[in-house]
């Protein structure tokens, strides 16, 4: 039987990774990608947030609540990417 460690690291540190990563993609995606093709790639940008969050918490190697911390470093990339996207669209109706 092993032994638990004493000072568990804090896996909140690798949720949190995930949505910096998806609000950089999501910034990148609005500067370099011409507003036609936008919606094509934020899917895929939380598509590689996804697999990032599955390597972040594997990384981990801890089992406990292993879905829930992915879970939550997906929904949060999700709505992050959301409200970049609800800004690119309201940047494409208003006239400037």
């Amino acid at each position: 039987m092993s032994t638990p460690p004493l000072a568990p690291r804090s896996t909140f540190g690798g949720v949190i990774a995930v949505w910096i990563v998806a609000a950089v993609a999501g910034v990148s995606i609005g500067l370099f990608v011409p507003s036609e093709w936008r919606a094509a790639w934020l899917p895929l940008a939380l598509g590689g947030c996804l697999i990032l969050a599955f390597a972040v918490q594997l990384g981990y190697g801890r089992p406990h609540r292993f879905i829930q911390r992915v879970a939550a470093s997906v929904v949060g990339a999700l709505l992050i990417l959301g409200v970049i996207s609800l800004g690119f669209g309201l940047a494409a109706v208003v006239p400037g």
